[in-house]
């Protein structure tokens, strides 16, 4: 067999951890949040505007019903469109923000229980993960979004999961989305927005793999290892760690451990925000700091340290997201960093710019990246002075994890963001806790 054929076989016989069930309804929860938090984005109304048929899933927080691909366009689009949504260290990949979209947008399509649509994303967010896994850092280096590669794949498992598509077909729909896989980071150069609609396309992508799949279409079989498949495509290698991917799927699940964000942007730039509050909390003033220095991991420069200058002087909030300077910057000032601290008025603030300015970095060969994602920072101040934080974890993640009412008041806060009632964003987190008991799901109560 091959391993799309394994892991199709594997997919369909995986039986869901109530760890995993309670991992679902908090995807579910994080995401519908951020998809209301961001549904007056411009960004946002763009994708929508895209969509040119009518259908019968919701693209959440808009009136407006579309196809199955189209609602798993928008909505992958607006969960991850803010940098706010859950990740996997690890990978590090988004798996909710792509397979959650995917598969919800289907179920409402075709009907499906609650139960089927919870098969489907343990499978998928299963299997986004572990595909991160494979070749660690090997994709981002070769100058690509892995949440858009691997989620392409993930989401075309999941809804063939809770399709119930047979396991012939299932592999075909991976073989399928290992072409509909796409997704450079060249948004990094200047803070474009392409990489706010690598989820929404990923999951667009696997609804189509799968209703293909479903309808007879063939895809390769040897799609993940073969000399032209998927990894020697987006990792220029097909030598991975098969075994990460395959062994114990559907029985040991790595995305019970799937991270929620306390802050909205880039993932390793977190602990170091960390740190920078911390130093702040000692009562230092910004104008004595004469430099800033941080520790850091080889294999994060090129998307949140360099160019260096770029990163320091970022031209617009989206580009604030991925630079640690930022970061630090608003951390020690700003004490926060929720999406108030990422418009275009906040990083132009000349207190953040000039603090920024400031921070340099050293890279330590023994950092654990990307098993562990860490932070430090070490100020020299005006009379000499050096005092330092570090952190060792991701906050949020499976050293530190954010609690379930935590995450509620998230999502009641983005909600609150984007123009909805308190009680509409608990109707939300009553659906989220519900939807994988209904016999059918039914998304259309948060279609306004």
């Amino acid at each position: 067999m091959t391993i799309a054929e394994r892991l199709a076989a594997a997919a369909l016989a995986a039986r869901p951890s109530s760890a995993m069930r309670e991992m679902a309804e908090r995807l579910v929860l994080d995401a519908g949040g951020l998809c209301v938090g961001a549904r007056r984005e411009a960004y946002v109304a763009a994708v929508l505007g895209s969509a040119e048929g009518e259908g019968s899933s919701t693209a959440l927080g808009h009136a407006r019903a579309l196809t199955a691909a189209d609602a798993a366009l928008v909505n992958g689009t607006a969960a991850h469109g803010e940098d706010y949504d859950d990740t996997f260290e690890g990978g590090p990949v988004h798996a909710g923000a792509v397979v959650i979209p995917a598969v919800l947008a289907v179920a409402e399509r075709f009907g499906l229980s609650g139960a089927d649509a919870f098969a489907g994303i343990a499978a998928g967010s299963e299997a986004t993960c572990r595909l991160s896994t494979v070749v660690p850092k090997a994709v981002h280096k070769a100058g690509f979004h892995p949440t858009a590669v691997f989620g392409a794949v993930g989401a075309a498992l999941g809804v063939g999961v809770a399709l119930r598509l047979p396991a012939p077909a299932l592999a075909h729909a991976l073989g399928i989305a290992g072409s509909f896989a796409s997704g450079i980071i060249e948004y990094l150069a200047d803070g474009s927005w392409t990489k706010r609609v690598h989820p929404g396309w990923a999951a667009q992508a696997g609804v189509r793999a799968a209703l293909l799949a479903r309808g007879g279409f063939i895809g390769p079989r040897t799609v993940f290892e073969g000399r032209h498949g998927l990894f020697n495509g987006f990792a220029h290698t097909t030598d991975g760690d098969w075994a990460s991917l395959l062994d114990g799927f559907g029985v040991r699940w790595v995305a019970e451990t799937i991270a929620f964000k306390p802050y909205a942007c880039g993932t390793m730039i977190h602990p170091y925000f960390d740190c920078a509050r911390r130093l702040a909390a000692r009562g230092i003033a910004p104008e004595r700091i004469a430099s800033v220095t941080c520790e850091t991991a080889e294999g994060i420069l090129h998307r949140l340290w360099e160019p260096l200058d770029l990163k320091r002087a970022v031209p617009n909030a989206y580009a604030a997201k991925f630079s640690v300077p930022y970061g630090i910057a608003a951390g020690f000032i700003l004490d926060g960093a929720h999406l108030d601290a990422f418009t275009e008025e906040r990083v132009a603030d000349p207190r953040l710019r000039a603090l920024a300015a400031k921070v340099s970095y050293v890279v330590d060969p023994a950092n654990p990246y990307p098993r562990a994602f860490t932070g430090h920072v070490r100020l020299t101040l005006d009379d000499g002075t050096i005092v330092e934080e570090r952190q060792p974890h991701f906050r949020g993640g499976a050293s530190e994890p954010l609690t379930r009412a935590e995450l509620e008041a998230k999502c009641i806060a983005n909600c609150r963001h984007g123009g909805w009632s308190e009680a509409e964003a608990r109707a939300l987190l009553a659906l989220a806790a519900s939807v994988f008991d209904a016999p059918r799901v039914d998304l259309s109560s948060l279609r306004h």
